[in-house]
């Protein structure tokens, strides 16, 4: 086999293996149930909803949405379309400690009186200021409709619906001393450092083919 094969077969495996740490999942997301606590104008309400927390990368943050997959709360009254406005807060442990807040459009169709009120999709953009690894937990709903304001409490500690490990823009990390200067490392990392290192290999590799080529007639000839 000659010299330009075997090297094109090695650079080949190389990026290969490269792919697939790049290709490896980031992120980890679970259902979760939440015990939600509603302090009503007519009252205290309890209501359970599995909550699901999505992730999408958008620019240099995250766009993130939360999800319920039963209504919470009810109303003694009907709740005509557009009467009822939902927000919440995520909270952000790990490297980045904090809160999102998310919000989502108003009810799409009435709400009859006495029953569940089924929550919309709520969603919200969470820029991370240091990188690493980070959890997401539902926090506190607020419904706001026809005037008042119910306020739901998660009363079971609930654990968290995503486990992301994020970068911060321009990468910084926090040191055990708190200094935010030096960049992260870490398995995510070592793989762009390994297709930057086959692609760099690549075009050398493809120069060196070029010289060889272009080399080959003068000392032939």
């Amino acid at each position: 086999m000659s010299y330009q094969k075997r090297t094109a077969l090695a650079l080949a495996s190389g990026l290969a293996g490269a792919a697939v740490l790049l290709a490896a999942p980031a992120a980890h997301a679970t259902v979760v149930d939440v015990n939600y606590q509603c302090k009503t104008p007519i009252g205290d309400k309890a209501a359970v909803s599995p909550i699901d927390i999505r992730s999408v990368r958008s620019g240099s943050g995250y766009k993130l949405t939360m999800s319920f997959q039963k209504g919470v709360s009810s109303s003694p009254v009907e709740l005509g379309k557009g009467a009822m406005n939902p927000s919440a807060v995520i909270k952000v442990g790990g490297a980045d400690p904090g809160q999102v807040q998310v919000s989502g459009p108003a009810n799409a169709a009435a709400i009859p009186a006495n029953s569940p009120i089924k929550i919309s999709d709520l969603s919200g953009t969470y820029t991370p200021k240091k990188s690493g690894k980070v959890d997401f937990t539902a926090g506190v709903l607020t419904i706001k409709a026809l005037g008042t304001t119910t306020t739901c409490t998660p009363a079971n500690s609930p654990g968290p619906s995503l486990s992301l490990d994020v970068t911060a823009a321009g990468g910084g990390a926090t040191t055990p001393d708190g200094n935010d200067s030096l960049p992260r490392t870490g398995p995510l990392d070592s793989a762009v450092a390994l297709g930057t290192l086959g692609g760099t290999v690549l075009l050398t590799g493809a120069a060196g083919v070029l010289w060889l080529t272009r080399r080959g007639p003068r000392a032939t000839g």
